[in-house]
């Protein structure tokens, strides 16, 4: 299986001030978390808001990430959907654009049995010509998919990857390189000797993320001093932690698409306090 590349941040997608997406902006930000430990990006996943994105808008914007890539990272399109149909649309068109591999979510919403998820991404990965990464997150799909219906989905043709963001389910699965879906199982998942991380954390202390996987030694070390940041980013519902981080550090991020909403004032100052505490940001009250 290709290599998709060990720290990938899912990128968030900056909005400009009448919340269309500010593709000078979203440029921008790949290039300096590219500068910053970053291997790779998920374009349009749930820290890209791909929900509320057309399909226009999400194509586009997946279009736009191939043409201004910064040498060597990869590009791993987020198209998952709870319609099957919708789902092989989006994998097969992302595919034809050139991207390095795809992301698919379990079907949320409509909690397909096990025989429904396996038909679901026999689908998906027929219409795929990259490697498939499945994304396992029941706490917003509402269906896990344990690990013996990972292995079984490993045997079908293109599906290499998970990311597993079931802390329950970490674990090596036959057939498939595991990524953490949580910032919280990166050090772990590295320790299993699996492929890395799928990450948010990464757009504020990538470079420490970086080192992680580079000083193996002090890894345990790293990650602890690095957990008041993957909290503090989940305060509220993601991604909005996450664009008041990168605003507070001058990168355009924008503001979000309802139903999200931008964070308030006591959770932007927990953001300040945690760029502070960490040397990203000095003792500045705007």
């Amino acid at each position: 299986m290709p290599d998709l590349g060990t720290v990938i941040t899912a990128i968030v997608t900056p909005f400009d001030e009448r919340l269309d997406v500010d593709e000078d902006a979203f440029v921008s930000l790949m290039h300096h978390l590219a500068a910053n430990g970053s291997d790779g990006f998920v374009v349009c996943g749930t820290t890209g808001e791909a929900s509320t994105l057309t399909d226009e808008e999400h194509l586009g914007l997946i279009a736009l990430a191939i043409r201004e890539r910064p040498d060597g990272v990869t590009i791993i399109a987020g198209a998952g959907s709870n319609d099957t149909r919708h789902a092989v649309e989006l994998t097969a068109r992302a595919c034809e654009l050139g991207v390095d591999g795809v992301l698919s979510v379990t079907p949320y919403y409509n909690r397909p049995s096990r025989r429904g998820i396996l038909a679901h991404f026999e689908a998906v990965a027929a219409a795929a010509t990259v490697s498939v990464v499945l994304y396992n997150i029941p706490q917003r799909t509402g269906t896990d998919m344990p690990n013996d219906v990972l292995a079984r989905l490993a045997q079908i043709e293109r599906i290499d990857y998970v990311k597993q963001s079931n802390a329950a389910n970490l674990a090596p699965v036959d057939g498939l390189r595991v990524y953490a879906g949580n910032d919280d199982l990166f050090a772990a998942v590295l320790d299993m000797g699996e492929a890395g991380g799928i990450l948010v954390a990464s757009h504020i202390v990538g470079p420490q993320m970086r080192r992680m996987v580079d000083e193996p030694e002090n890894r345990a070390e790293i990650d602890a001093t690095l957990r008041d940041v993957y909290t503090t980013l989940f305060l509220t519902a993601s991604p909005a932690c996450t664009k008041a981080a990168l605003e507070l550090l001058g990168l355009r991020a924008g503001g979000l698409r309802l139903p999200m909403v931008a964070v308030d004032d006591g959770e932007r100052d927990a953001v300040r306090a945690m760029l502070i505490r960490h040397g990203l940001l000095g003792h500045v009250t705007a």
